[in-house]
């Protein structure tokens, strides 16, 4: 599932692109694909209403309409936003939009998880109780503390909360933990202020790293214009298990969790939590 870096990614990619533009025409082509509004409510919203910003929720895209309400799209797996791609052959295409200066924009989704919808009430609940954003000065280590504090959930698990911390998923949090010396398994109630300070700290630059190298491409996240991201070769753990660590040079496990897979170091991150 496309996370924050990959979203900003095609949200930075969208926004010079789309803002200021009209929406000529929506069609929407797989009823999976707008299950909390109904398409004709869609098109109606979206038809000659001009785009006036394009910005990020977590891992929702926003875009924002002159008439409200907002419309929002969210990847999930395997959902992609392409740009001038003239393709209504594509069996996967599941929604197009025609702009003005002959620009289309395609919603294309093999296992048609994606979604798009108006943001109005009532707003579903997944993008009602979004969390801090990590990005954001409002993420502080005060604030990850005060998120962990007493809980009896692993550290990774409780990275992955959507409605603790909004945009991580299981690649950047693997990665963070690992920068942060913090065992995935380790509850976040049990972490001293420094394992907190540093796991902050590793949040943030993976993060900021990973937007750099503008997402992680494994399987079939690509940009706008077609092209994948190129975080993947910077990858420290995630997927390289069985190589060596690059900290100490012990072996990279593989462990699963909440059937999820976790890579890390044994050397470098010690489960703390008793038992």
């Amino acid at each position: 599932m496309p996370e924050l870096p990959e979203v900003e990614t095609i949200v930075r990619a969208l926004r010079p692109v789309l803002t200021g533009k009209t929406i000529l025409q929506a069609e929407f082509l797989h009823p999976r694909t707008t299950p909390h509004t109904p398409p004709a409510r869609l098109k109606e919203a979206l038809k000659n209403n001009r785009i006036v910003a394009v910005s990020r929720r977590g891992k929702y895209i926003l875009v924002h309409l002159e008439n409200k309400p907002d419309m929002v799209v969210h990847l999930r797996m395997s959902g992609k936003l392409l740009l001038n791609k003239e393709s209504l052959s594509d069996p996967h295409l599941r929604a197009f939009f025609r702009l003005s200066e002959n620009i289309v924009l395609n919603f294309v989704d093999t296992r048609t998880f994606g979604f798009l919808y108006l943001l109005e009430e009532p707003i579903p609940e997944g993008f009602r109780s979004l969390g801090v954003e990590p990005l954001s000065s409002s993420f502080s280590a005060k604030r990850l503390a005060e998120l962990f504090r007493n809980r009896k959930s692993p550290v990774k698990a409780l990275l992955l909360r959507q409605d603790l911390i909004a945009g991580i998923g299981n690649i950047y949090a693997s990665e963070a933990c690992w920068i942060a010396k913090v065992h995935p398994a380790t509850f976040g109630g049990e972490l001293e202020e420094k394992q907190l300070k540093a796991l902050h700290r590793a949040v943030r630059k993976v993060l900021r790293q990973a937007v750099d190298l503008m997402g992680t491409t494994l399987n079939d996240f690509r940009r706008p214009d077609g092209t994948p991201g190129e975080y993947g070769n910077a990858l420290l753990v995630y997927g390289r298990k069985g190589e060596p660590c690059p900290r100490c040079g012990q072996t990279i496990e593989r462990i699963v969790q909440n059937g999820r897979s976790s890579f890390l170091c044994p050397n470098c991150q010690h489960e703390t939590r008793g038992g």
